[in-house]
């Protein structure tokens, strides 16, 4: 392959884009050195042959380590026929696999043999290590800042053009947006309310919303079942009261509406797992697997119009975190709480996708004198980790649920109290409690 190349430069383009090969992908260190030299030429707009590769070796004192001019002319030699160095890419990238799998077993073997993890935590570990080897870019290496920078600066200037204020998933509720630029990949979102403001609904709106734009949603419900869900999903979008839709009271004449809803929602890319027994490593990996079906799906599938797969899965959400099974054996549950929120912001920052648990607040919200009841990130309940690693802390607040003589029926404020790569604030919804739905509020306004 590597004298295909030396032959014809032009197939190294399909080599690198379509095949994605990369110099760790060949076993010979000399051979990785001889691709890389490659790369280097072909970045830098350079013609590659045996002479000019020689010399970029030469340049980087590794013409030696390769076996000097005389290997590099030797790989021409090789040849069968040039016409074939796609192929001969494939198969080297194929053995490189096949060579990374069969290290992933080795470790999965001397772990089970040493004994040293849980086996739930063991079986998740191997079950990562096996997917890394499937799609191996996800595997992430020490890089310089001038590679970070060159990115983030392109993709922050891409945004300008673009003048789009939504850089992540959309929540599909304006204001909150505007503040949010969407919810970020790799963020940790913790959605916070007592018991009965209604923080299911939201989530269940947001998960709705952003599947009807087009992201891909994973649904983890330790609350509610998948039929509870689904009666919500269609309630909300046909906008049939809940009730009557649970007790049968819906007349004839609604049904249309319905099954429109329905088939609209059954388009999307919404997933629900309603398992009660649920451990942050069960959540991961379901997650993990869910994410490389999206992708897979996207590759078989590549003139579909649906840009938001790109990168998988594009958001993930756990209701709620409190109701979640602690793996190992930990006896404290400020503890577990604290390892499901790290496992939870490991899984989002290991995907590259945003995760929203919903997490309930301390019973001091009712206790605490006068007539106050807004949260604050002190009533994060049983654990100070939660507030830690979340990226963006929400809270609930409806006035009509403390006091009946409100002047805001029907309304709900969304505090934000924690917004790490952002402002902090309050915005309005309007709240249908029949559905129940969350809707935006035409007055609403950002109050930093």
């Amino acid at each position: 392959m590597l004298g295909a190349v030396l032959l014809d430069e032009r197939h190294l383009h399909a080599l690198v884009i379509d095949v994605r090969l990369k110099p760790q992908h060949f076993y010979r260190p000399e051979h990785q050195a001889i691709f890389q030299a490659m790369i280097e030429l072909y970045e830098a707009d350079r013609k590659i042959d045996n002479v000019t590769v020689a010399e970029q070796l030469e340049h980087g004192n590794r013409l030696d380590a390769v076996g000097g001019v005389a290997a590099i002319e030797e790989l021409v030699g090789w040849v069968p026929a040039t016409g074939n160095a796609t192929e001969y890419g494939r198969i080297v990238r194929e053995h490189a696999q096949m060579r990374a799998l069969l290290e992933a077993a080795q470790k999965i073997e001397s772990d089970v043999q040493g004994r040293q993890l849980e086996p739930q935590e063991m079986v998740e570990q191997a079950e990562r290590a096996v997917l890394e080897v499937a799609d191996d870019e996800r595997q992430r290496t020490i890089r310089p800042i001038e590679d970070v920078l060159a990115e983030e600066t392109t993709r922050l200037h891409k945004r300008s053009i673009e003048k789009s204020p939504l850089t992540g998933t959309p929540s599909g509720f304006g204001d909150l947006d505007e503040i949010t630029g969407g919810f970020q990949p790799g963020n940790l979102i913790v959605l916070a309310a007592r018991p009965s403001m209604g923080k299911s609904a939201l989530v269940v709106n947001i998960a709705e919303n952003a599947a009807l734009a087009g992201y891909p949603v994973a649904l983890f419900s330790l609350e509610m079942s998948e039929s509870e869900l689904a009666q919500r999903f269609v309630a909300s979008q046909s906008k049939v009261r809940g009730e009557e839709l649970r007790r049968g009271r819906v007349d004839e004449k609604r049904w249309p509406s319905i099954m429109e809803a329905a088939a609209r929602l059954s388009q999307t890319q919404l997933f629900i797992d309603d398992s009660s027994d649920t451990s942050v490593l069960d959540v991961r990996a379901k997650s993990r697997r869910l994410h490389h079906q999206v992708i897979d799906r996207l590759i078989a599938s590549p003139g579909e119009a649906l840009p938001a797969l790109k990168r998988g899965l594009g958001l993930i959400i756990v209701d709620y975190l409190q109701l979640m099974r602690p793996d190992g054996r930990i006896d404290s549950r400020v503890e577990q709480v604290s390892q499901i929120s790290r496992g939870l912001k490991g899984l989002a920052r290991e995907l590259q996708v945003p995760v929203i648990a919903l997490s309930q607040l301390s019973r001091n919200v009712e206790q605490r004198a006068g007539g106050d009841k807004v949260p604050a990130l002190s009533d994060l309940r049983e654990s100070g980790a939660i507030e830690q690693d979340a990226d963006l802390v929400m809270f609930i607040y409806r006035d009509e649920y403390y006091n009946r003589e409100t002047t805001r029926p029907g309304e709900a404020d969304i505090i934000i109290a924690k917004h790490r790569n952002g402002p902090v604030g309050k915005i309005t919804l309007t709240f249908r409690s029949e559905y129940p739905k969350f809707m935006n509020y035409a007055g609403a306004q950002f109050d930093a």
